[in-house]
């Protein structure tokens, strides 16, 4: 698998959230072979021995339930533990999510325009703001049980912004969940391009206002972009998401992933890094 990633042109790979157990002693292997480097891995990583699919939300610290959040405790602390082995000092982490069922009706991509401009939706909205705060007060405490143990290894979360309106946090709440946590460097903001411009066509947000707000607490990217009908994980370059406003952001620091869709071809991914080295470096 690393190889692979090697010889399409890339010097660093994320490890993601579907790294099984089985995989391990590959990765370390080429790790030692110098096949290439880890920027990033993503919680959780690996993933517990019985998983074997890729499983970024399987224990949600924003959970009522004891033994949820104890297993999420666990596998995060396994994670920091992979990291320090596969010299990564960047984790990628979701914040769990708001389990209320707001919206009458799944929100979708037809009709979002009228519906946005309506007062219902803009009440709902309201509400899932004002209903996120007990789940976010749990998703604070958790990321400041493992607060220390980060700081020790210096290491660094990337808190990632979601593609999914009951994921957390709340996008015009981000601002107030990040200054609720621990300071210093262990928690940083971690940016997906797909995940801002979807929710931008939602109208929750608007990606250049979202990324002036959140640039001050940067550290890392996932790139990619979202076709005309909806779909992310797309070549950049090849839809609707406006690279240019995003190099603005980007600084010789943050770590910056290609995130692609596994059914891209071997063109489209060698595309997508022609593209991101010569437009974002």
């Amino acid at each position: 698998m690393l190889c692979e990633i090697r010889e399409l042109g890339f010097s660093k790979a994320e490890l993601s959230h579907g790294i099984r157990m089985s995989l391990v002693p590959g990765i370390l292997r080429a790790l030692e072979e110098n096949v290439i480097e880890v920027s990033s891995i993503h919680n959780f990583c690996p993933l517990p021995s019985a998983v074997d699919h890729a499983a970024p939300n399987l224990f949600q610290p924003s959970s009522k339930r004891r033994l949820e959040i104890s297993m999420w405790y666990r596998y995060t602390l396994k994670t920091m533990e992979f990291a320090k082995k596969v010299d990564a000092n960047k984790i990628v982490i979701h914040s769990g999510s708001s389990p209320y069922p707001i919206f009458r009706k799944p929100l979708d991509f037809e009709g979002i325009a009228e519906r946005s401009d309506s007062s219902e939706f803009e009440k709902s909205l309201t509400r899932l703001r004002d209903r996120s705060k007990k789940p976010v007060s749990r998703v604070l405490e958790q990321f400041r049980s493992v607060h220390a143990q980060a700081t020790e290894l210096n290491l660094q979360f990337g808190v990632e912004n979601r593609e999914g309106v009951y994921e957390l946090p709340v996008d015009s709440r981000a601002e107030e969940f990040f200054e609720g946590l621990p300071d210093g460097d262990a928690f940083g903001y971690w940016h997906d391009t797909g995940h801002a411009q979807l929710k931008h066509r939602l109208g929750l947000l608007d990606h250049r206002e979202h990324l002036e707000k959140m640039a001050p607490r940067l550290i890392g990217f996932h790139l990619h972009d979202v076709s005309e009908d909806g779909h992310d994980h797309q070549v950049p370059g090849s839809g609707e998401i406006d690279f240019s406003m995003v190099r603005e952001f980007i600084e010789p620091h943050h770590t910056l992933v290609a995130e692609l869709s596994p059914r891209l071809t071997e063109k489209q991914v060698i595309a997508s890094r022609d593209f991101l080295l010569e437009n974002l470096s």
